[in-house]
């Protein structure tokens, strides 16, 4: 009986008076009202929510063109009030959950559209704006160029045109190591500049994984530990040999690759090297700490043939000893060296530091060239034992003088390569094997 009574308090107009119904609310049962005014007509729920407040939801235009739309437009109208009927017997007022869906189907709208713009956004364009805002005001053209050349022309165009959200980890890294068996040091410079692009990316809401920055211990894993920390290098009895070529070749490049080799230095600390650091009457190059990688000055004691390069060099630049034929005040590039050992056919038997401080390091060593300490000395290596490091301050000067003229000596000797050259101590003589 209850049931029928709550069932003749429902559906109350039929569609006739819904198509005819005057200004007014007319109330269809159960809180459902048809509301007109001026001829215009809606679908109005009202209802008193849980707080004890009357509220009211609108559900909708009501269409009275025709009795199917008029019958239509009751239907939905009629079991739209019956969800909300139901969402209030379980506590929960209609209209608030209305905006809690609403505010849900927007999210969902805009994860859609940020979604779709990342699946635009190619890594090409995010790597030509990330270079476009912050690599070219802040670096100089010609690195600048270099910088998003080296990606333009050594990431396959599937990847390099590929949506930046969809591109991952393992296909990248298949990728960087195809390319270090080529390029071994501009694969490195690659990643570096792949893990920035998609650093910025991130930030801007384009993707949410930086690929290139996953990549670098599968990397290193993937190197071996047989080649970790070390650099392709010349046996250093093929090195006089190598010099005998090498000063064959004209140009800056060749000049500072011969220096380089003679002071067993690095590459930035070669082409890096400004006029001011030289005592050219007491042979001695002084590199400031900024510039080294231990972070402390570091004296270099030249051979005559390093002096003659040095002083060959005057007039080309006011400031660096080795600059860029084509660039004022620029130090030369450090590609220009690997570029150089390209066209000497040198490319796939050394790196510019394997041949520099390895191949010394080896010859030092392996013919008992001058103590350990004397050694890792001329190198500039930073001494592992912090307690001796922090009370060792021999200098080591005769020493690092003497083994750095054997070094020339044997590099400019025409004996065979097979020969060795022993440097004994200050104390003892220099004497052939």
């Amino acid at each position: 009986m209850a049931r029928k009574r709550l069932t003749s308090r429902l559906h109350l107009l039929t569609v006739r008076e819904v198509q005819t119904a005057s200004d007014g609310d007319h109330s269809d049962g159960g809180g459902l009202i048809l509301r007109v005014r001026d001829g215009s007509a809606s679908w109005v729920f009202r209802y008193t929510s849980a707080s004890g407040k009357r509220r009211e939801m609108g559900l909708g235009v009501v269409h009275r063109g025709n009795a199917t739309q008029s019958g239509k437009s009751v239907t939905d109208a009629r079991d739209l009030a019956g969800d909300a009927r139901k969402l209030l017997q379980q506590g929960v007022d209609p209209i608030d959950e209305r905006m809690r869906k609403r505010g849900a189907d927007r999210a969902a709208e805009a994860e859609a559209k940020a979604e779709r713009e990342r699946q635009m956004l190619t890594l090409a364009r995010a790597a030509r704006d990330y270079h476009e805002r912050v690599i070219e005001p802040s670096r100089g053209a010609k690195h600048s160029a270099q910088w998003i050349m080296s990606l333009e022309t050594h990431i396959p165009p599937a990847q390099w045109h590929a949506a930046i959200a969809t591109i991952t980890a393992p296909a990248l890294l298949d990728t960087l190591l195809a390319l270090r068996q080529q390029i071994p040091e501009t694969a490195m410079r690659i990643r570096q500049r792949l893990e920035a692009v998609f650093e910025d990316a991130i930030f801007r809401g384009h993707c949410t994984t930086n690929p290139a920055a996953a990549t670098r211990r599968k990397m290193r894993e993937a190197q071996g530990k047989r080649d970790r920390g070390r650099f392709t290098a010349l046996p250093f009895v093929e090195a006089p040999a190598f010099v005998v070529d090498l000063r064959t070749c004209e140009g800056i490049a060749a000049r500072c690759l011969e220096f380089a080799l003679l002071t067993a230095s690095r590459t930035s600390e070669a082409i890096g090297a400004e006029w001011n650091e030289f005592d050219l009457e007491q042979g001695v190059w002084t590199i400031a700490k900024n510039r080294m990688k231990a972070g402390e000055p570091h004296a270099v004691y030249l051979a005559s043939r390093a002096l003659e390069i040095v002083n060959s060099q005057r007039g080309l630049d006011e400031r660096f000893v080795f600059p860029t034929p084509t660039l004022n005040g620029k130090p030369l590039s450090n590609m220009a060296m690997l570029a150089l050992l390209d066209r000497m056919k040198m490319r796939d038997r050394t790196t510019v530091h394997g041949l520099c401080r390895a191949t010394f390091s080896t010859w030092a060593y392996e013919t008992g060239a001058a103590r350990p300490d004397v050694i890792e000395a001329c190198l500039a290596h930073r001494e592992i034992d912090k307690v001796k490091a922090a009370y060792n301050r021999a200098q080591f000067t005769v020493e690092r003088r003497e083994l750095l003229k054997a070094w020339a000596d044997y590099l400019a000797s025409p004996r065979a390569p097979a020969t060795v050259l022993r440097l004994k101590t200050h104390r003892q003589e220099v004497r052939a094997q």
